[in-house]
């Protein structure tokens, strides 16, 4: 009959991913004409718990090239966003000694942007993967009896073969 331990140990308890989408707006001084590029850089996140949800902030920076005056000149705008993302995990408040690891699967990026009356309007979207690590318990089968071992080689048998093969005069350069 077997026995059983228990081992203690840190594993992912939760985990999933989630795609967020933010649309914001940004007022320029001059009137765009077409825009020529938008990318995103610099985005920074941390994970953290409040009962049962999983709280994400972070920060990117958005940079949207456009031309403006007949398209006869070009400018860059950066535009810091700042997002606070609430996430529900199940069973989340009963993990003891949780630790959450937030990880970007998809960069953000910029999936529309338009020229409106006062600037340009623009859609961020990003996903996150998002791991809940905790202490959990094992369970597992001992298995008490010890295994037999073989004997391999016999060593009292080497011994006496050695000894009758090793000459011991060898310095005298005798044959033994």
């Amino acid at each position: 009959m077997p026995n059983y331990r228990e081992i203690v140990t840190k594993a992912i308890i939760e985990k999933g991913k989630k795609t967020f989408t933010t649309d914001s707006h940004v007022s320029l001084l001059n009137m765009p004409t077409t825009i020529l590029g938008c990318w995103i850089i610099n985005h920074d996140f941390k994970g953290s718990k409040s009962g049962d949800n999983i709280v994400i902030d972070g920060s990117y920076d958005v940079n949207i090239w456009y031309s403006y005056d007949n398209d006869t000149k070009t400018e860059v705008v950066k535009d810091t966003n700042t997002y606070h993302e609430v996430v529900n995990f199940k069973n989340c408040e009963k993990i003891e000694g949780e630790e959450i690891l937030v990880r970007s699967l998809k960069q953000p990026i910029c999936t529309k942007a338009s020229i409106d009356e006062t600037g340009i309007s623009y859609t961020i979207e990003k996903t996150l993967g998002i791991e809940l690590v905790g202490d959990t318990k094992v369970k597992i089968a001992v298995q008490e009896d010890e295994d037999t071992w073989d004997n391999l080689l016999e060593t009292d048998k080497i011994d006496e073969e050695i000894d009758r093969e090793v000459c011991e005069e060898f310095i005298e350069e005798k044959e033994c």
